[in-house]
């Protein structure tokens, strides 16, 4: 039998979502550790959404996970769990227009400042921040916040976890109220992302104020509706 490649053998890597990278925030003399997270980053639709989640030292959530593998029902009672045992939480919303004018991840950067803002705000001025993913967010300059970013942080840091599904929770639910504001897209069951029915709905109802106009397919529907604004008014001048 022939030996298998290096090439051939995928490491499937299983995280532990635990306290490793607040331990270690701790060991270096922080105190105010908060997990940040962002959603919604996908959509062809509504805001992205971040929350800053603030956790006393090893609270007891087992079972808490990155929001995306968790199930509606326990995602819900997470966010109740959250909310009651956390020193302090915050959730920001950057719009649509916004998205649309800066970009999505600079959006997403500006969400997960803003939060962490209403922290301060709340009297929670955090001095360690564990941020999912690799960008870090201009806070902390002037107070001297450290920031540690991490890859996959929301399956791997219980604080990142804890905000990954307040701010889900958080988006989720006012989807749903979007849903009866602009029906026919199914925003309660695809959450704005690019789902067959979303797109199905776009071709036959059109795009709204809520649509990101710098994300595809919305893009090339919104550059028709200006191409035939244009024709009508070239028209009306006639």
């Amino acid at each position: 039998m022939g030996s298998k490649k290096k090439s051939d053998v995928v490491a499937a890597v299983e995280w532990a979502c635990g306290w490793e990278f607040e331990l270690a925030a701790r060991a270096e003399g922080a105190r105010l550790i908060a997990g940040v997270d962002e959603v919604g980053r996908g959509p062809l639709f509504g805001p992205v959404v971040a929350a800053a989640v603030i956790l006393p030292p090893e609270a007891e959530l087992d079972g808490l996970n990155d929001s995306k593998q968790l199930c509606e029902a326990d995602r819900e009672r997470f966010d109740a769990v959250v909310r009651e045992l956390a020193v302090c939480w915050a959730v920001a919303e950057v719009d649509v227009q916004t998205i649309d004018r800066i970009n999505i991840l600079q959006a997403s950067r500006l969400a997960m400042r803003l939060a962490v803002e209403l922290l301060e705000r709340q009297g929670c001025l955090p001095d360690h921040l564990l941020i999912d993913g690799n960008q870090r967010i201009d806070f902390g300059i002037a107070t001297g916040c450290r920031q540690t970013t991490i890859v996959q942080g929301d399956a791997r840091s219980l604080s990142i976890a804890a905000a990954s599904v307040v701010a889900k929770v958080h988006r989720d639910r006012l989807l749903r109220e979007l849903d009866e504001r602009f029906p026919g897209y199914g925003l309660a069951r695809n959450k704005g992302y690019s789902t067959r029915e979303h797109k199905e709905a776009l071709l036959r109802l059109g795009i709204t104020e809520m649509h990101r106009r710098s994300f595809q397919p919305v893009a090339d529907l919104f550059e028709a509706e200006i191409e035939v604004m244009d024709l009508d008014f070239g028209l009306l001048e006639d």
